[in-house]
């Protein structure tokens, strides 16, 4: 499974659970994760790797920055 085709099966998990989801293409931010849900009072950004895929270290710095910020992430793997 390529990593787009994991993301579209996220995105799609998200959507039915509720969340309003986009993915983010370009920011102001580098290593911001690819996706944000949105649902009133909850906010959940998802980084999306393949299987064998490894975060970058500023991928690592930017969801630990979320985290502080009081944000909910993960890392999905399909």
């Amino acid at each position: 499974m390529t990593e787009q085709q994991i993301q579209s099966k996220r995105i799609k998990q998200l959507e039915s659970e509720g969340y309003y989801v986009i993915k983010l293409t370009q920011t102001n931010k580098n290593g911001i994760p690819d996706l944000v849900a949105l649902k009133p009072n909850d906010v959940l950004f998802v980084e999306v790797k393949a299987p064998k895929g490894k975060l970058s270290k500023l991928q690592e710095y930017r969801l630990k920055e979320l985290k502080e910020y009081g944000f909910k992430t993960e890392v999905f793997r399909g």
